[in-house]
């Protein structure tokens, strides 16, 4: 038995996926670290707007992928293993397209910041500030398209090295600059989201010069952007992503300044947690599942990531048997009520591990990201619709409803399309 435990631990893919999963952790671990040191260097208004300001640049960042994270991943290893000619194409055409796409969002976001956030944001930051993080957009999503491709070129342990090396590096700075009474909400926001990802792209660099090389002598073919793939991916991962920040959006509208939205809040991070695991797993999977032409190969991938999924799942389940005094250890007793809240998330996405499956298959294997839209706006409908009507009934109680109800449903889309689409498969 434990040989073959070491036998599956030694397998080039779980090796990978340790690798991912504990650089993740490890960047979860410095924003934490990094929320610990601002929170006494900063005053809390101070650290509000630096919350504000770094969310926006953040959040931008990943809206402004215009979904070239699925066609990195379902293109990118393919071209990899043939070394195809269009390789650096590919590359140059992903990155120029997502560069000018967000350059023009960034330009109208250069010139209106200053009245949203008078009108909208109400942080009362200087226009420098708001300028310095209109420019860290451009740069965070640079390198997330360097770590995409990275991840897709299967090279996780240096996409993750880097990275961290970076976090390091800018706790290092962060730290110099306390000293000399630099510490502005300004100087933060440059070095997280322009310093850091420089520094990434430094170390990049230097391993790298000749794929920046050719990257730089290729030509912009519009053919490679694959604009029907990639927006409409794009369409449906803003779906997903508003869904899962709707049942917060509720709970505050329906229980304004309520101690609870606070409860649930604190639930929810938990649960985006857990959630960052199945990442690590499904990044390195994606590569896998672009290779996949049989219907042999897709059982076989199909068992190796459920077995790498039991992981998340197993998770979930250790949540909803912890015991309180737990949360209340880490949590402090005004926040107990966490406890039942995280329980009834945790339920609520003990499905949701599994199902990535065939997310993967009908993302990266048959490629037709218009059923990941479809069962994305079932998910919106369903977690909108069930909160809103749940919310005035049952409280706190209502979204883990709405949301098992959610991943349930947008689980059987995706099975009877992924048992369609293999039924057009060979079978060896």
């Amino acid at each position: 038995m434990l040989n073959r435990i070491f036998g599956f631990l030694k397998k080039p893919t779980s090796r990978d996926i340790l690798i991912n999963t504990i650089g993740n952790y490890l960047n979860v671990f410095f924003t934490a670290f990094f929320a610990f040191l601002l929170v006494r260097i900063l005053e809390p208004s101070d650290y509000g707007v630096l919350s504000v300001l770094l969310g926006i640049a953040y959040v931008l960042a990943n809206i402004l992928d215009f979904g070239t994270t699925a066609s990195i991943y379902s293109y990118l290893p393919a071209m990899i293993e043939k070394k195809h000619k269009n390789l650096y194409v590919f590359l140059k055409t992903i990155f120029s397209y997502q560069t000018g796409f967000s350059a023009i969002v960034i330009a109208i976001l250069f010139i209106f910041f200053p009245y949203l956030d008078k009108v909208f944001f109400k942080t009362g930051a200087p226009p420098s500030e708001l300028y310095i993080t209109t420019f860290s957009v451009l740069f965070l999503i640079w390198q997330n398209y360097a770590i995409n491709a990275l991840n897709a070129a299967k090279k996780f342990l240096q996409a993750n090295v880097y990275l961290n090396v970076s976090n390091i590096a800018k706790t290092i700075i962060i730290l110099g600059l306390i000293p000399l009474k630099l510490i502005t909400v300004g100087s933060i926001i440059f070095v997280f989201g322009i310093l850091g990802p420089l520094l990434f792209f430094l170390f990049l660099f230097f391993e790298k010069k000749y794929v920046f090389v050719q990257i730089a002598k290729a030509k912009v073919n519009k053919k490679e952007f694959r604009f029907g793939y990639t927006l409409t991916f794009f369409i449906a991962s803003q779906f997903f992503n508003l869904a899962l920040r709707m049942d917060l959006f509720l709970l505050s509208f329906f229980l304004s300044k309520s101690p609870e939205v606070g409860y649930y809040g604190l639930s929810q991070k938990i649960i985006l947690t857990v959630m960052a695991s199945i990442t690590s797993i499904t990044q390195v999977l994606s590569p896998r599942f672009s290779d996949i032409k049989t219907k042999e190969q897709v059982i076989k991938e199909f068992k190796h990531g459920a077995v790498y999924l039991l992981v998340p799942t197993a998770l979930f389940i250790a949540l909803f048997f912890t015991p309180n005094i737990v949360f209340e250890i880490f949590f402090t007793k005004e926040f107990i009520k966490t406890a039942l809240i995280t329980k009834n998330l945790s339920l609520a996405f003990l499905l949701y591990s599994h199902l990535n499956l065939p997310l993967l298959f009908l993302l990266y294997t048959v490629k037709k990201p218009k059923y990941i839209l479809y069962s994305n706006i079932a998910v919106f409908l369903i977690i909108t619709l069930g909160c809103y009507y749940s919310i005035p009934l049952i409280g706190v109680s209502g979204p883990p409803y709405a949301l098992f109800a959610a991943i349930f449903i947008a689980g059987l889309i995706q099975i009877g399309y992924t048992v369609k689409e293999y039924n057009k498969l060979p079978d060896a």
